[in-house]
């Protein structure tokens, strides 16, 4: 993963850790004290959000725990992992993207998955290169115009 995508995965784990999860506690322990936890709604909520902040907790230790992070490439004309690409399709509009790991993807501001369809056509391609990339709304054609620039939001 970039080393942006692990400081996001970082950043929601401490919070959970040190915010979400004293803050559910303090609920849990409010809800008790309201008397019979069999009817008790606000306890039964409380647990499960309790659970959820957990489960998430786990997953989040265990990515942050593997995480192999990669700098993007800063220069060169091959796409690789973390390569940001700009692209030109039959119509001539543009698309820039980068290409990062699945937990980091956002789609809608051009990073994408390095499992992604698309991404997986660009890997190993270079600028000038023409491809056919296999989308879900069906075969696209594109021009690599540009790779390896610095990506601005």
């Amino acid at each position: 993963m970039t080393r942006d995508g692990y400081e996001k995965l970082r950043e929601e784990l401490d919070r959970l850790r040190r915010h979400e999860r004293p803050a559910i506690m303090r609920a849990i322990a409010e809800a008790r004290a309201h008397g019979d936890l069999a009817e008790n709604a606000e306890y039964h909520a409380a647990r499960e959000k309790q659970s959820f902040i957990e489960g998430r907790i786990n997953e989040l230790e265990a990515k942050v725990g593997n995480a192999e992070v990669i700098a993007p490439p800063s220069g060169g004309d091959r796409i690789t992992f973390g390569s940001t690409v700009r692209l030109e399709d039959e119509t001539g509009r543009e698309y820039r993207y980068q290409i990062v790991g699945s937990d980091e993807s956002e789609p809608a501001r051009g990073r994408i998955s390095v499992l992604s369809p698309l991404a997986r056509t660009l890997i190993g391609k270079r600028v000038g290169d023409r491809v056919t990339a296999a989308l879900p709304g069906g075969q696209k054609n594109f021009e690599v115009l540009e790779v390896n620039f610095a990506w601005t939001d």
